[in-house]
């Protein structure tokens, strides 16, 4: 999900704002913790996934900016091949299940 958001980013993104595009308008429902958002985008940056940049800011601490890499981009691809074969895969699943629920 988070290289989803990065790559279809205009500009980097600083972890809040990530954050924020990930739960949208969905206020407390998020299934993640901002708290676990930064040590996840370290271990992309680390694995050469994305890159960042830090920047002072004029209102509090200095802010770390990520950006998508050509790898992020690379292995992107790569899981959402992975995720649809697996949401194909238990659609039919449970397509297969419903009819036999309503079969005679």
């Amino acid at each position: 999900m988070l290289l989803s958001v990065l790559a279809e980013a205009v500009e980097d993104l600083y972890g809040y704002e990530i954050a924020r595009r990930l739960t949208g308008d969905s206020e407390g429902s998020s299934p993640f913790k901002q708290g676990a958002l930064y040590p996840v985008l370290r271990n992309m940056s680390a694995a050469g996934l994305l890159s960042s940049r830090v920047v002072p800011s004029y209102s509090g601490p200095p802010r770390r900016y990520y950006r998508i890499t050509p790898l992020g981009r690379e292995v992107l691809g790569t899981w959402r091949a992975t995720w649809t074969d697996t949401r194909d895969f238990v659609d039919s699943i449970v397509q297969r299940a419903r009819s036999q629920e309503t079969s005679p």
